[in-house]
């Protein structure tokens, strides 16, 4: 199966090229070939890369960066996420689109579930709501996926950002106040392979729809950050403090949802998927960066 991803340096797009599956073929497509503003060269690219399935990763994601850039992100999140998923339309192949957890509001008590209604608070969780729903628009062979808290061994996360900070200082400044799931993207990469196998297979229509992925357990990111600095306690016996402070002690300009728990039921009764506990991965992902910052 040779799946075709949109965006050439994202985690999952990372994740997925790190595979070794046999029979399993990951084309990475980008700029300066395949540039999602200009809808000429997504459908060539698209076309000679011979898809059996396509994975719309490619994103605009500073999120605070959106709200002084509302027309980027929408001609990226939106209009680009539409061109690549009528491309797929056209070459009779499915997509599988990456969405996230700011198309709600966060102000729901419990977790949300996909027919939860969205409510953006930022630029770039509502780019991404058009997105979603342009994708569905242009293809109806499509999944679309939401996930949140991404981390890896690749670019730039959380996860990583607190070892970085680690090296510099012994106490961490962290938001308590906002919940949601880490998620990681060798995780959402293992299952996206799952899901395509079985889109490419079956017609199913419930196999299609939005679908909620991310790593199973809630918290917050203090206490996530906690989790990663024992971790590195453990393997390295430095100790870094985490002070706990408040969303309204740590401006931004963009809003964030203060709860972004999203409900995964769905994906297990659909495809028998449910991702690891969080904290699992994350402590493989912080072992995997620890051993590789040895021998660099």
């Amino acid at each position: 199966m040779r799946i075709v991803v949109t965006g050439k340096t994202g985690q999952v797009t990372s994740a997925l090229q790190a595979l070794r599956i046999p029979d399993i073929e990951v084309i990475a497509l980008g700029r300066p070939e395949m540039d999602l503003s200009s809808p000429s060269t997504v459908v060539k690219s698209l076309s000679q890369a011979r898809p059996d399935v396509i994975i719309s990763s490619a994103a605009y994601t500073a999120v605070d960066k959106a709200e002084a850039e509302p027309d980027l992100a929408f001609a990226i999140n939106a209009e680009g996420a539409e061109i690549v998923s009528t491309a797929a339309f056209q070459l009779s192949v499915p997509i599988i689109h990456l969405s996230t957890d700011y198309v709600f509001n966060g102000r729901n008590s419990a977790s949300y579930i996909e027919t939860h209604p969205t409510d953006p608070v930022s630029v770039y969780g509502q780019s991404k709501l058009d997105g979603e729903r342009r994708v569905a628009a242009a293809n109806p062979n499509h999944v679309i996926l939401r996930t949140a808290w991404v981390y890896s061994t690749f670019g730039r996360n959380f996860l990583r950002t607190m070892l970085r900070l680690s090296e510099k200082q012994d106490e961490v400044r962290v938001v308590s106040d906002q919940h949601g799931c880490p998620t990681s993207a060798t995780d959402i990469a293992d299952a996206v392979v799952e899901i395509a196998r079985h889109l490419v297979a079956n017609p199913e229509t419930d196999l299609r729809g939005i679908f909620h992925i991310v790593g199973t357990g809630a918290t917050n990111w203090a206490d996530f950050a906690k989790f990663i600095f024992s971790v590195l306690e453990e393997k390295t016996g430095r100790h870094i403090s985490v002070k706990e402070i408040a969303t309204v002690d740590y401006p931004t300009a963009a809003a964030r949802p203060a709860n972004s728990v999203l409900n995964c039921d769905k994906l297990e009764s659909v495809y028998g998927i449910r991702l690891p506990r969080w904290q699992a991965t994350t402590r493989t992902t912080v072992e995997q960066i620890l051993e590789a910052a040895k021998t660099a």
